[in-house]
């Protein structure tokens, strides 16, 4: 986000109203924090992008920021804190960390959210004076494509409107303010408290941003979203990514279990919606909350569960506007997903599990831990007529970018709804890294590692012997894989026994090709050669998938769509690199070859 900002500044772009963009890069985030206060200070519409220790580093500066009513709005990568270690992945840690700091709070589920809730904050932020983080889940959501649909530029500038007319300039000679000044024991309680008064205009502005932002797109944000929670004895409650796969697997505990399940996505954590919360959860058996942190001195629970639990304690005296209740539904909390651990559905159907048979008040999932929780089955809720790919492969061989410009494609040229993203941690160059692509007719909610796939790509044919590449293949499948032989008997050769007989139970389909050496014909630049061998997989992609034919495209539309989408990722390194990339989709489509059924044989190896 915060490059695709300097990027315009540097092109010219304007903002929409005009106005020359200006982008500052300081030494830290404090600094950038401090930046940001000034400029807002002076009537200026100023944004940030952070995350983790990042976000930590600016708190003492967030409370000035809120203080003097600086309506800003942060964009956050949520990410776990270095406390045991060092991880920079999805955590809520750093959220939590400066949830006390005035600032209004909003989290998405995914890139769509994550955009429309940007505009949704700003217009409450300046509606009440009120900063606020828009915040999504690190690397899960920040660094997976995904189909969006973007708001129309003349929606946006009457939906938050000119800075000019929603902006105060404290710095104005001619009508002076006062703003951060000392005040002692004599005046700071009653300027502390008087700022009550724009805190209480934050709930009716998110009321209104929420129903304006419907009103125009059809897209529709509340406090909380609850989903076949009406009639649902047992529910799960939580925050960010994981939610839509709680979704989608709530409808396979419904539909298929019989179970009467429902989950409550949080939407907003600040100005906390107790009233809501308490309305759709009071009349369940029990409800879990699920937590993308662990703060174990905090004996009654993680951030979340705090709140929902106060929350059910105003309930049953009917204080702080929260109706009056005579029950309680039991209550269970766990830590999920903390430091980008997998959450799948499997995962939540055991917590579904864990509250029908009132087990463990506090639980943790995807881990080997006393706390964890069995996973009895892990059902395929990938929507219907999917289409998914693994990639394993190294560090530096473009594979990452390659499967970008191929979710691109599958949603730019084929128009379908794509997700991709990869196993980050393992890939910097010379190391080990796994990728995901899901394409599909309708909306993608699951966010977990494929465990069921339809094609899988070895970029690095080491995981054949280190690891279980096959693993989750649907029957029929296709297999990819780098080979620098020729002869498709040579080739099967050398697969390990294990796996020559999942290919044939599986009656898999075994594709090879030289990426490499397509590689090094191809380059014209030589520090490309090596990055340059993921992008052959491009050309084998559209060879063994419909999409292009299923949408009536000549080869020639389809070319063309493809050298869109490899300009947007190579342009800037020049025309011949940007050609160099189409001939070797172009090899990789016309080069690819099949092992032969008579050399697979049926049985044997």
């Amino acid at each position: 986000m915060g490059s695709g900002f300097n990027s315009a500044m540097m092109n010219g772009t304007p903002n929409m109203w005009g106005d020359q963009l200006v982008f500052v890069e300081p030494e830290s985030e404090h600094s950038a924090a401090s930046f940001c206060e000034g400029f807002a200070v002076a009537g200026g519409r100023v944004t940030n992008f952070t995350s983790g220790q990042g976000l930590v580093l600016m708190k003492e500066v967030l409370y000035t920021i809120s203080g003097k009513r600086l309506p800003v709005v942060f964009n956050i990568g949520a990410r776990a804190l270095t406390s045991q270690s060092l991880n920079v992945h999805a955590g809520h840690d750093d959220v939590m960390s400066v949830a006390d700091c005035g600032w209004g709070i909003l989290f998405g589920r995914n890139a769509q959210e994550a955009g429309d809730l940007c505009l949704i904050c700003r217009r409450a932020a300046e509606a009440s004076a009120t900063p606020f983080l828009n915040v999504q889940d690190g690397f899960l959501t920040t660094h997976t494509v995904e189909s969006v649909r973007l708001p129309e530029e003349e929606f946006m500038k009457e939906y938050i409107g000119k800075p000019e007319d929603k902006l105060t300039n404290l710095m104005d000679t001619d009508n002076p303010l006062m703003s951060g000044v000392v005040q002692n024991q004599d005046s700071y309680m009653k300027g502390k408290l008087a700022q009550r008064w724009y805190y209480d205009q934050v709930e009716p502005a998110l009321e209104e941003a929420f129903a304006e932002f419907y009103r125009n797109t059809g897209r529709k944000y509340d406090f909380v979203d609850a989903y076949r929670c009406e009639d649902a004895e047992y529910i799960l409650v939580g925050i960010g990514s994981y939610m839509e796969t709680a979704q989608t697997t709530i409808d396979y505990l419904r539909d298929v279990k019989g179970i009467k399940a429902g989950c409550l996505n949080v939407y907003c954590f600040r100005p906390f919606p107790s009233r809501r919360i308490v309305e759709v959860l009071k009349d369940c058996k029990a409800f879990s909350v699920i937590e993308r942190m662990d703060d174990p001195l905090s004996t009654t629970g993680n951030h979340l569960t705090r709140e929902i639990k106060a929350a059910f304690c105003d309930a049953m005296t009917g204080q702080n506007g929260v109706e009056k209740i005579d029950r309680i539904p039991k209550v269970y909390h766990g830590a999920a997903g903390l430091g980008s651990r997998d959450v799948r559905p499997g995962d939540i159907i055991a917590i579904f599990d864990n509250m029908m048979t009132d087990s463990q008040d506090f639980f943790s999932v995807g881990i080997k831990h006393s706390t964890a929780l069995e996973v009895k089955e892990d059902p395929d809720l990938r929507p219907t007529g999917a289409f998914s790919m693994r990639g394993h492969s190294v560090g530096g061989f473009g594979s990452v970018t390659t499967n970008k410009v191929i979710a691109t494609i599958g949603g730019q040229v084929f128009g379908k709804d794509v997700q991709a993203y990869p196993k980050y941690g393992s890939e910097k160059k010379g190391l080990p890294t796994t990728y995901y692509l899901t394409i599909a007719d309708s909306h993608i909610y699951s966010h977990s590692e494929l465990e069921y796939v339809d094609l899988v790509v070895l970029n690095d044919t080491n995981a054949m012997i280190s690891g279980n590449p096959l693993k989750g293949m649907v029957d029929g499948g296709a297999i990819v894989m780098q080979s620098p032989y020729s002869e498709p008997a040579d080739v099967w050769k050398r697969i390990p026994l294990h796996h020559k007989k999942t290919i044939q139970e599986k009656n898999l389909h075994l594709h090879f090709l030289d990426m490499v050496s397509i590689a090094r014909d191809v380059a014209s630049v030589a520090d490309l050669e090596m990055r340059m061998q993921g992008i052959v997989l491009l050309g084998a992609f559209l060879r063994l998938t419909p999409y292009a034919q299923d949408a009536a495209m000549t080869d020639e539309e389809v070319y063309e769509g493809v050298e869109k989408a490899l300009r947007k990722y190579f342009g800037k390194r020049g025309e011949q690199v940007v050609q160099d990339n189409l001939t070797c989709v172009k090899r990789g489509y016309s080069e690819m070859r099949e092992v032969p059924r008579e050399i697979i044989g049926n049985g044997h190896a």
